[in-house]
């Protein structure tokens, strides 16, 4: 299926590793022109020159997203090298490592959370908003989380700056729907990663469910469960989360917004 994104200019924060990273190199295989972030410029610079190896169009721009002096510096920079942009995806955020539980929830972690997450997004977003405007057309799309709408005991402050990022996609997409731009937010489940994976082996091996060095499906289907009673019964592909992205980001999903399309496998337990 041709997904009409050939031209179009798109920014993915937090694409210099992970989700971020794969929802570049399908946004780039769909013939759009990527600008990846990161705040690491070797990391970023590799996402890149690996997308430009398979024939796609890349370029790399990196700041803090704290930081309002850095934003627009990145911005400034994006839109010198590949013009307006058409496409954002907030992805940059995260749990930022520490995961505090409610007996040790301290308000500043809070206050960093959503800074990284929400005001993040917030800065990159009212910043291109004008020029979709202008140009009435535009996608927003912002990695949220199933913790948003499924929250776990442990890290409340994740949890609830991702059910924020909901709330503004929500805000968002009634706010600029009569300018062309669609607003969607989209919520992994559990996702394979480099970090899950070595996760994964460690406590598989812990409970001599399977060798540490065990084929990968092999070391899913023992620990999963331990996990999340998920109804396909496996963890999703960063490929499936950019693959999703890819949609939105598309003409051909003109018709949808202020939606929030859970890639969970079936987690979440209703609609």
């Amino acid at each position: 299926m041709d997904l009409q994104l050939d031209g179009k200019k798109a920014l993915v924060t937090g694409s210099s590793k992970g989700i971020g990273a794969a929802i570049a190199r399908k946004l780039a295989q769909e013939g759009a022109i990527v600008i990846v972030h990161g705040r690491d410029r070797q990391q970023a610079d590799k996402v890149a020159e690996d997308i430009i190896a398979q024939g796609g169009r890349a370029q790399v721009v990196t700041g803090d997203l704290t930081d309002d002096a850095q934003v627009q510096g990145l911005l400034e920079a994006a839109q010198q090298c590949a013009g307006p942009i058409d496409i954002v995806v907030n992805n940059a955020g995260g749990s930022g490592g520490a995961r505090e539980d409610w007996s040790t929830a301290q308000a500043a972690s809070w206050v960093a959370a959503y800074d990284r997450n929400v005001l993040a997004a917030l800065r990159i977003t009212t910043r291109l908003l004008p020029a979709m405007r202008r140009a009435r057309w535009g996608r927003v799309i912002n990695i949220s989380s199933l913790a948003a709408t499924m929250p776990p005991s442990s890290a409340p402050d994740y949890s609830a700056a991702k059910a924020a990022i909901n709330a503004m996609t929500a805000s968002m997409a009634k706010a600029v729907a009569a300018d062309g731009i669609t607003v969607n937010a989209v919520s992994p489940g559990t996702i394979h990663s480099a970090t899950l994976d070595a996760r994964f082996r460690a406590v598989a091996a812990e409970r001599g469910l399977a060798q540490e060095e065990a084929p990968w499906e092999e070391v899913e289907r023992a620990v999963l469960p331990l996990f999340a009673q998920v109804p396909l019964g496996r963890v999703g592909r960063l490929d499936e989360i950019a693959a999703a992205v890819a949609f939105l980001a598309s003409p051909l999903a003109g018709y949808i917004t202020g939606s929030n399309l859970r890639v969970d496998g079936g987690l979440s337990p209703g609609l």
